[in-house]
């Protein structure tokens, strides 16, 4: 059986110490985006008595939390393999990912209870000033900017952490454009009273925003449970099994086996090469087989697993005679 070993030429150029930094540093910014925006939004939405700023308010207290608990788990991942997790702790980002989608959903059974007690029987006044409209264009510039680049680094680094950040804080644009919707529609309640049933506009909005936060967990969520359960991607087995077939001196590709841990995938398979070939000979088959694979999944941990293929001899018809 060959084995990439960790100081082999074709390591990848953006594992190491620098996408370890790039990672933590992203994740860090998210942190002080977080804290910012949750300050804001409690502080306007308490002013203004509105409940779709509270919402986002609670929101972005869960952001600050998630993005936390991402920075932490980016810095644990980045630890090298050692004797009692032989494949790094990269699953810790996969760790992190799940608390996200339950501390978001936890948060839904709040707005949505508030939410439906004032569309029922509250009656709260909602001051739908300036202040509130700026936080929330602030919110949105924010998680705009913040989205791009985690997403970019996420992508650049396969860190499903911060690919669930990213995708956390763009949905968080959407649903920040819904509270705006929401009091717009108590403004115009305000200066049309044939409209006044707007006025609810500003809870029918929290309940938006729930639905939004909902969905997007329950997405994590499902895509968090495979990764920690090592669901394969789908249809890369296939497509690797076909890519070494291809190799000269490649017989068969069989029993392809993919898992991930955090950024990186560990990929196995075993093949059939001629027997009578040399040691070294298999070897060096054994090494491009390796480059193959990781032109499909860059930087990947790739063990390949050789067995003798012997030419089936041609059956003699005139033996039969």
């Amino acid at each position: 059986m060959f084995k990439r070993q960790p100081g082999d030429e074709n390591a990848n150029h953006m594992s190491g110490p620098s996408a370890e930094q790039e990672k933590k540093s992203a994740a860090l910014n998210s942190v002080s985006a977080a804290v910012l925006l949750t300050g804001l939004k409690v502080g306007i939405g308490l002013w203004c008595g509105s409940m779709g700023i509270l919402a986002e308010a609670a929101h972005s207290g869960l952001d600050f939390v998630a993005a936390l608990v991402t920075y932490i788990a980016v810095r644990a991942a980045g630890r090298p393999a050692d004797a009692e997790h032989p494949y790094g702790h990269g699953k810790i980002e996969n760790l992190s990912a799940m608390v996200e989608a339950l501390l978001l959903l936890g948060t839904c059974g709040w707005i949505i209870y508030e939410a439906i007690a004032r569309l029922v029987s509250k009656s709260i006044h909602v001051e739908a000033s300036v202040w509130a409209f700026g936080v929330m264009a602030i919110s949105i510039l924010v998680d705009i900017t913040r989205s791009r680049m985690l997403k970019r680094v996420a992508v650049k680094h396969r860190s499903q952490a911060l690919e669930a950040d990213a995708l956390h804080f763009s949905t968080d644009v959407w649903s920040s454009a819904v509270v705006i919707l929401g009091l717009i529609g108590v403004r115009v309640a305000a200066k049309v009273p044939s409209l006044s049933f707007l006025v609810k506009a500003d809870a029918v909005a929290a309940l938006i925003v729930a639905a939004i936060v909902v969905v997007v967990s329950l997405q994590l969520g499902v895509r968090t449970v495979q990764a920690l359960l090592d669901a394969a991607p789908g249809g890369v087995a296939e497509k690797i099994k076909a890519a070494v077939q291809e190799i000269k001196g490649v017989h068969d590709c069989h029993a392809v086996r993919i898992r991930h841990s955090g950024p990186r995938y560990f990929v196995d398979l075993h093949v059939l090469l001629d027997g009578s070939q040399t040691l070294e000979a298999a070897h060096e088959l054994t090494e491009r087989i390796e480059q193959k694979v990781r032109t499909l999944l860059p930087d990947a941990d790739v063990t390949v697993h050789p067995e003798p293929w012997k030419a089936q001899p041609i059956h003699n018809i005139a033996e039969d005679i």
